[in-house]
């Protein structure tokens, strides 16, 4: 099976989504270049792909649930086989901005899963972790791992984030915000768990099916931007996201990773 080379097309620091300045990286300054490439032969990926296009047709959040419950044993070798890079990738921004403690910094996950973000966080040095998921086995999975101090069981966008406002040095949610899964106003709960000068950061795909929530995420968080409320530190689009599962792509789709700074008010 051919992999085509990761590359990061477009990464740049910017107080708006509007204003760039480029910065290319090569694949040997790229977090953790290869770290999930595994040789898988066709039936593996046919298998894994058929999965996650099953979530797809989950509608309700109850089937979303039961869907990730299911698949929590098998997830962290599934997403493997699928090439995902997001937790690196997030990780490896996120240390290249953060100057304070970072064993002393306390770090939301949201959206934990089995725990693959705070593993390549603790790679940078973090060592202090809280973890929510809407998933009971995937939390489970997670606590063993040994890598949380705590978790708790949510469904993001049902209710409010079970944590104190104001209180994490650095708050992630890698893959969870996309079409059908996440609603975009959660990014304002991720901001106000966050202290003053304290760092959010959020990652989504760029894929055909999810144009449109990621127009509507990042009108929010210019939004937010506009409202006084933090400042955009770094956005990375990456052309090597994910190897792509919908019958309408191939190869690989995109991503990409935003940075925003929480200000003091």
């Amino acid at each position: 099976m051919y992999h085509k080379p990761h590359t990061i097309i477009a990464s740049w620091s910017i107080g708006s989504l509007g204003n760039t300045h480029g910065k290319r990286l090569t694949q040997s300054e790229q977090p953790f270049p290869g770290l999930y490439i595994m040789e898988a032969v066709t039936n593996t990926f046919e298998s894994v792909k058929a999965a996650i296009l099953s979530a797809h047709e989950s509608t309700t959040s109850v089937e979303k649930v039961n869907f990730y419950n299911s698949w929590a044993e098998n997830y962290d070798q599934d997403v493997a086989v699928l090439d995902y890079r997001a937790p690196s990738l997030a990780a490896n921004i996120i240390s290249s901005h953060f100057s304070s403690d970072r064993e002393a910094a306390v770090v939301l996950d949201v959206a934990c899963g089995t725990g693959l973000v705070a593993k390549q966080m603790k790679r940078h040095g973090f060592g202090h972790f809280m973890g929510i998921d809407g998933s009971e086995a995937m939390l489970k999975l997670a606590r063993e791992s040994g890598l949380y101090q705590d978790l708790k069981q949510s469904l993001l966008g049902e209710g409010p984030l079970p944590v104190q406002w104001g209180l994490f040095d650095v708050v992630m949610i890698v893959g969870a915000l996309s079409v059908g899964h996440v609603p975009v106003r959660v990014v304002r709960e991720l901001c106000e768990s966050t202290k003053p000068g304290g760092y959010i950061c959020m990652t989504t795909r760029s894929n055909h099916d999810n144009v449109e929530y990621k127009a509507a995420l990042e009108r929010e968080l210019k939004q937010m931007e506009d409202e006084g409320l933090w400042t955009c530190v770094e956005v990375a689009e990456v052309e090597d996201w994910e190897r792509a599962v919908s019958q309408q792509e191939d190869g690989y789709i995109a991503g990409a990773v935003y940075l925003y700074k929480k200000l003091k008010l």
